[in-house]
């Protein structure tokens, strides 16, 4: 999973980054991230495994864009769209800048850059058409018209996202068919009663004081670091609630490992069956997949234990239809 960190400059999108990924990994503007995940200390405690595991996303400062009354750019558009995830980060603290024309800016140079890779190619579809019908797709054709009439009613690919991730399209990256999600950099003052705009498909918002988190993460004591969270009263880390707003975004959920040799958490699709989550282990593991062990873990939290639960009839032997839920424990059977 990769996230692009990105705004306009004076935003406080390098203290965002800082707050998510750590102060040291300023300077190489890029992390791997570990993604916080409850649920494993338990488990840890059980088993006191010789390895733990948490899921990764990599985040990227993007460096530059442009300055008030100015567009991102192309270096920055361009950076941004191998990115499965975009994270636009707004200055709603400094007084000097309107983030809500920031919000617009982004989202119509995001439009522009999208509609002029579309015009290009359907140019270049309809040159070949004249030379030799064969050339064309009709299908990517017809998704790429469906797609420039979005883009000039200046809709975002997001809201229809059959559209957005067909397989057609796929090669083209489009920057307004990924997920954003919108940081608002506010004064910690102002972070409280901060009212944000409602979601829409694919876009979501958050209100953040990227510095107070930046000087957070530099806590190096967990325990010291949870006290002043309490005491200004923070219930989750800036890395939690980005995390979780990913998660969403990109429709992801966890499920997990644990035995003695390891304990681990796996992001997987919302809807996926046991064979494909089996396949975010090992592409092997779902060729061969027999059956998944299953303990949800409200199962777990009531028992405690794999051994009782399995008693109780809880532990479950699941075939290729299955789908995961959230938290699920489980081992995989397969042959190969």
């Amino acid at each position: 999973m990769k996230t692009a960190i990105f705004g306009f400059a004076g935003s406080g999108k390098t203290e965002l980054f800082m707050a998510l990924a750590g102060s040291a990994a300023a300077a190489a503007g890029r992390a791997m991230v570990k993604v916080p995940e409850p649920r494993l200390e338990p488990l840890i405690k059980l088993f006191s495994p010789k390895k733990i595991t948490y899921a990764e996303i990599e985040y990227l400062d993007i460096p530059g864009g442009g300055g008030r009354g100015t567009g991102l750019g192309d270096r920055v558009l361009t950076e941004i769209r191998p990115y499965d995830c975009l994270l636009a980060v707004l200055d709603a603290f400094s007084g000097t800048a309107d983030p809500k024309a920031q919000l617009g800016a982004i989202e119509a140079d995001l439009l522009v850059a999208d509609l002029a890779v579309v015009e290009k190619k359907l140019e270049k579809m309809a040159l070949d058409k004249r030379k030799n019908k064969d050339l064309v797709d009709p299908k990517e054709e017809e998704l790429l018209t469906k797609a420039c009439g979005l883009l000039e009613a200046e809709t975002p690919l997001r809201v229809d996202p059959a559209l957005a991730n067909a397989p057609e399209l796929r090669g083209y990256r489009f920057l307004t068919g990924k997920p954003i999600l919108y940081a608002w950099n506010v004064a910690e003052s102002a972070l409280a009663g901060f009212t944000l705009p409602e979601p829409s498909p694919g876009q979501e918002h958050i209100a953040v004081a990227a510095r107070l988190e930046r000087e957070l993460n530099e806590i190096e004591d967990p325990e010291e670091r949870a006290v002043f969270m309490a005491d200004l009263g923070i219930t989750e880390s800036v890395l939690g609630r980005v995390v979780a707003a990913t998660y969403r975004l990109l429709g992801l959920q966890t499920f997990l490992t644990a035995g003695e040799k390891e304990v681990r958490s796996w992001p997987v699709r919302v809807g996926a069956t046991g064979p494909e989550a089996a396949g975010v282990i090992h592409s092997d593991f779902q060729k061969g997949f027999i059956r998944a062990q299953v303990l949800s873990w409200e199962d777990f939290l009531r028992t405690g234990d794999f051994k009782k639960a399995r008693e109780l009839g809880l532990l479950r032997k699941e075939g290729k239809e299955y789908v995961v839920k959230d938290g699920d424990i489980i081992e995989f059977f397969f042959n190969v």
